[in-house]
């Protein structure tokens, strides 16, 4: 293993299984970055350039406006309404260091893409999808704070229109991904396994994928700094099979049985709930299903509110979320993000300015794309505290 001091950034180079794999370990907001990418190339021959990207951040790399051709109804339908959420958050994110700073994230990416084709060298993109990277996240992360995950990932985006230096000396040393994550994460290490560690293994099963199949003698690798020491560790300790490994890091882990259960078992709760009060008196029964629709429903309602829904959306909420509630498999989210999107059908207009209108918070509410996702989330989020408000106000009448 070798480095090159005259870089300015730093650049490890790896002999693995008779391949030559430099390491450049990059600030994702350094223009420095992307002149040492192009510099590199123009010095030393190389067999293909490889990017810490995966092939959805690429497309939107290369095709920013794709969001603009986003079918709604088909996205609450396949439950993605969370996920989409948080990638047009991070995405919002680097939106606004351009804008605030005058840089590009992701530059060096972009010379190393151009660079390579210039060259008509192969180009690999070696990084774990960014939709399995977030849901392990989700498996990782302790069942009490899987339900502010997506919501803290774009809280901590949104909390304001400024991104301080601290947070830009961050990215300096480290990955998008992680500094988007730590700025609400109090434990870090549920985050830091599945986020980096993990993705430093699968980056570097990649390569070793690639060196096999291709018999490349030299590789330029470009990924953020964050990255550097893991991946060279994983290469220098060799993957013995790089698709078993490839395919143990893509792998979801299958929800836990008994967490699959308890929402049918809260339902179940409720349910002898009502049975139980109708057994000792009519009056007692209809007055625990008159708190659970005026509870569950009056937060989804809230909820749909505080996002800026049409009154009939609200309505909606307020009707849908005590019915949801009751059947595990639909959210209130889902029904009130399918209202509005009928009620308030986005034009191509909203779509081309979505970009722009998320990097700062007024925009989520002003944009009807944004919109909609707001209204999903917050009714969500309604429901989800009325059943368990619901719930121990129903206990509590049975009790007394």
């Amino acid at each position: 293993m070798t480095t090159d001091s005259a870089l300015t950034m730093p650049l490890v180079t790896v002999a693995c299984n008779g391949t030559v794999i430099d390491v450049l370990g990059t600030a994702h907001v350094s223009k420095t970055s992307a002149a040492e990418v192009r510099q590199l190339l123009g010095e030393h021959h190389y067999d293909a350039v490889a990017v810490e990207l995966c092939d959805s951040r690429y497309a939107a790399i290369s095709d920013p406006d794709a969001m603009s051709r986003m079918d709604l109804f088909a996205v609450i339908r396949s439950g993605k309404m969370g996920m989409v959420a948080a990638q047009l958050a991070l995405s919002a994110y680097q939106q606004r260091l351009a804008e605030q700073f005058g840089i590009e994230p992701g530059a060096e990416q972009r010379a190393a893409i151009e660079e390579a084709r210039n060259r008509n060298l192969p180009l690999l993109f070696v990084d774990r999808d960014i939709g399995i990277t977030l849901k392990r996240i989700s498996a990782n992360v302790p069942w009490w704070k899987k339900t502010g995950l997506v919501a803290g990932l774009i809280g901590s985006v949104l909390s304001r229109d400024k991104v301080t230096e601290e947070e830009i000396e961050q990215l300096r040393q480290g990955d998008m991904l992680e500094t988007t994550f730590a700025e609400f994460a109090a434990e870090r290490r549920d985050l830091f396994v599945p986020l980096i560690d993990e993705r430093d293994e699968f980056m570097a099963a990649k390569l070793i994928e690639a060196q096999q199949q291709q018999q490349l003698q030299r590789m330029l690798v470009v990924v953020g700094a964050g990255h550097q020491a893991g991946l060279v560790k994983h290469l220098q300790q060799g993957i013995a099979d790089p698709q078993v490994r490839i395919a143990r890091l893509q792998r979801l882990p299958p929800p836990s049985r008994v967490w699959r259960l308890i929402p049918w078992l809260i339902v179940a709760l409720i349910l002898t709930g009502f049975a139980i009060g109708f057994s000792r008196e009519g009056s007692l029964g209809w007055q625990l299903i008159l708190d659970w629709v005026l509870i569950n429903g009056s937060l989804s309602a809230f909820g749909a509110l505080l996002a800026g829904a049409h009154p009939l959306t609200v309505l909606t909420a307020f009707v849908a979320a005590p019915l949801t509630s009751l059947n595990p498999t639909i959210g209130a989210g889902m029904v009130t993000a399918a209202v509005e999107t009928w009620l308030r059908k986005p034009n191509v207009g909203h779509f081309q300015q979505l970009r722009h209108d998320v990097t700062h918070w007024r925009g989520w509410w002003q944009n009807r794309v944004s919109r909609i996702f707001l209204i999903f989330l917050l009714s969500s989020f309604g429901s989800a505290a009325g059943t368990y408000i619901a719930g121990f106000r129903i206990f509590d009448r049975l009790m007394n």
